[in-house]
């Protein structure tokens, strides 16, 4: 029965992973990335469990494990608890067997995930989880005989010969049986650490680096020991913590609580969270009191315990597409499409790269996992490229060569971004100052064909406007009186609207009109100040420019004032003094 069970599981998730979001790779490449990452999570393995040391944060870890056994199901291949190397047996002779192995802790990723496990376990307890390196400490007859490294949950380091440099563990303690073995965590004491503002400083690093010299560390002196198991020991959690208060390990007492209900895990998480504490913590340990014989105990994860982290600083994700904006100016900037991520309870899908050198400088490709954290304002940032895809197709992308603050007066196909942004710019605060006027409604128009290049707007009725999809009587008649508005706009907006070098935007302005700005000579430019040579290329080059002439024929044409002929000009206020 048990095997039938089993089995419609592994079917369910196969058939979870087609239906979703497997990859839309050819099997063969599924296979080959699927086995790249295996090695690399391997490699990282093997790094953590020789030296102590972690290359990537366990938020990237975990995520990664978690994107190996989903691609797994899509290959159709079973899944695997992680096994550490065992071969760090023949390259490291100070390592021990551990009289009990160190178990694991399954992560839940929410408090949905964590209600739903405590619904299967009675008797629960909650601790911070202490970033720092798992040690056994292996007693007899009250006598300390060996003091482990985790290592890889069944062989670890010895480093006996560290603890008469430790003052926190007690060589000897007051209890006479034969065999007594403890589990816990060595840390780096701090002085009301909180971790809410500060982080992690790197602790875990800083004492594993220190248990790892050769000679003595006087940073040894600073180190604490958190007890979080005793297999074998009193059978209930209550007893335990009062035995381990009298063998001296008093601060387990101190932060183990009994626990009713997943919002009491909730409260103490929190206040561990944003509290002082002697500790660098990164979420909390829920328990059960009542454990396995140490014999049943295995390296892998427990079934009596698990872990709630802390939400990460970063969120690791994967990269799913690439897009390009245009400015209106012609910059080329590269975003990056994620899969959905929350960090701080922010919704991230995507995430600016910048330009298209500064993309080069990522080497970022559809498929990599990546870190992503929030900058200031919440806006969300690349922060690292954790692990990169052997597939490293790009799609094809625009060249900066290719636009620039002359490119894209119209909407041509290849146009149609920087034109959009061209009058989003034109409406704006910086341009025309036209309120309801803003990308979907200019889109909707472009899509539509009834604005054709940046000024022909001006022709617009309001039933025209009415007939384009998604616009209707009532908001084409708002529209239609800016676009009306727009005609008494002062000549300094309408230059800054067209894009009119920005630089030299109030100089020309006090020339009064277009045809007064024609007339202006190079050396006349090159004497206002702040313009020099090149600046002034860039205003000649404007005002030259063949689809900048016809827009100014066209709002000649339409009588905006700031465009008009001189003698134009004058009859028309001679005809409206009339």
């Amino acid at each position: 029965m048990r095997h039938i069970l089993k089995m419609l599981l592994i079917l369910m998730i196969y058939s979870s992973c087609q239906a979703a979001d497997c990859p839309e790779w050819p099997q063969s490449r599924l296979r080959d990335e699927t086995k790249s990452l295996a090695a690399q999570l391997g490699q990282w393995d093997g790094i953590y469990h020789r030296e102590g040391q972690s290359p990537i944060d366990d938020a990237s870890y975990d995520n990664l494990r978690l994107k190996e056994r989903f691609w797994l199901g899509c290959a159709k291949q079973p899944g695997h608890e992680p096994n550490p190397p065992r071969d760090i047996a023949s390259t490291h002779k100070t390592l021990a067997a551990h009289p009990v192995a160190h178990t694991g802790l399954k992560k839940m990723r929410d408090k949905s995930a964590l209600a739903t496990w405590m619904r299967g376990h009675q008797g629960l307890w909650v601790q911070p989880k202490i970033d720092g390196v798992a040690v056994s400490l292996v007693y007899r007859k009250g006598q300390l005989v060996s003091f482990l490294s985790r290592g890889d949950g069944e062989f670890g380091q010895d480093w006996t010969s560290k603890v008469p440099f430790i003052p926190a563990i007690p060589s000897i303690i007051d209890d006479k049986r034969e065999l007594l073995i403890l589990q816990g965590e060595l840390y780096l004491m701090m002085t009301g650490h909180q971790q809410q503002s500060v982080g992690g400083m790197n602790a875990r690093s800083k004492v594993a680096g220190a248990m790892m010299r050769k000679l003595p560390s006087a940073l040894l002196k600073q180190l604490g020991l958190f007890v979080w198991s005793w297999p074998d020991g009193p059978k209930t959690m209550e007893n335990r913590l009062a035995d381990l208060n009298r063998l001296g390990f008093t601060q387990t007492s101190a932060f183990t609580r009994k626990v009713d209900s997943v919002d009491d895990v909730a409260q103490w998480r929190e206040t561990w969270f944003s509290q002082p504490l002697p500790f660098v913590t990164d979420g909390v340990v829920i328990r059960q009191s009542e454990e396995p014989a140490g014999l049943y105990w295995k390296n892998n994860t427990a079934d009596w315990a698990v872990a709630w982290k802390y939400p990460p600083v970063t969120e690791a994700t994967e990269v799913t597409s690439i897009e390009t904006t245009l400015g209106r100016t012609g910059k080329i900037t590269v975003l990056l499409h994620l899969e959905e991520i929350k960090i701080d309870d922010k919704a991230v899908s995507k995430v600016s790269v910048g330009s298209l050198v500064r993309f080069k400088q990522w080497d970022v490709v559809p498929g990599d996992q990546v870190a992503i954290t929030l900058a200031g304002q919440g806006i969300p940032k690349l922060d690292k490229v954790i692990w990169r895809v052997q597939d490293r197709t790009l799609p094809t992308l625009p060249q900066p060569e290719d636009y620039s603050s002359l490119t894209c007066f119209l909407p041509t196909a290849e146009c149609q971004p920087q034109f959009l942004a061209r009058l989003v710019w034109l409406s704006g605060p910086e341009g025309l100052n036209m309120p309801g006027l803003g990308g979907a409604t200019w889109r909707a128009l472009v899509l539509d064909h009834k604005v054709r290049n940046l000024v022909d707007w001006l022709q617009l009725t309001p039933e025209t406007l009415g007939s384009v999809p998604g616009i209707g009587t009532k908001k084409a008649q708002k529209i239609f009186a800016q676009l009306q508005l727009s005609r008494q706009k002062t000549f300094r907006q309408w230059l800054s609207a067209m894009g009119f070098p920005v630089f030299a935007v109030n100089e020309a302005a006090a020339y009064g009109n277009w045809y007064q700005v024609k007339k202006v000579m190079p050396s006349q430019w090159r004497h206002s100040a702040g313009i020099g040579e090149r600046r002034v290329a860039d205003i000649l080059a404007f005002i030259t420019h063949p689809q900048v002439t016809v827009l100014t024929e066209l709002l000649s044409r339409e009588k905006v004032p700031a465009f008009l002929q001189a003698d134009t000009f004058g009859e028309q206020e001679k005809s409206e003094g009339n």
